[in-house]
């Protein structure tokens, strides 16, 4: 099944199922957000304890930083 059949399907169903799907997928992108925010922190961890990270309140270093 194509996208494009998936759009014509749901063209073809109530409002309230419509309504239902919507609801479903703000439930999966919402997920899915939470699961990228949980692997960030991992990945955050691992190079804080690898001593990777570096953190300065000076906005001149900062800037050096981002450049790196």
């Amino acid at each position: 099944m194509t996208f494009s059949d998936v759009v014509e399907a749901i063209q073809t169903l109530s409002t309230d199922e419509k309504e239902e799907i919507q609801f479903l997928l703000s439930q999966y992108l919402r997920e899915e957000r939470r699961e990228q925010v949980y692997e960030n922190f991992q990945l955050a961890q691992t190079e804080q304890q690898q001593n990777k990270l570096k953190f300065s309140s000076d906005i001149k270093e900062l800037r050096e930083l981002l450049e790196e």
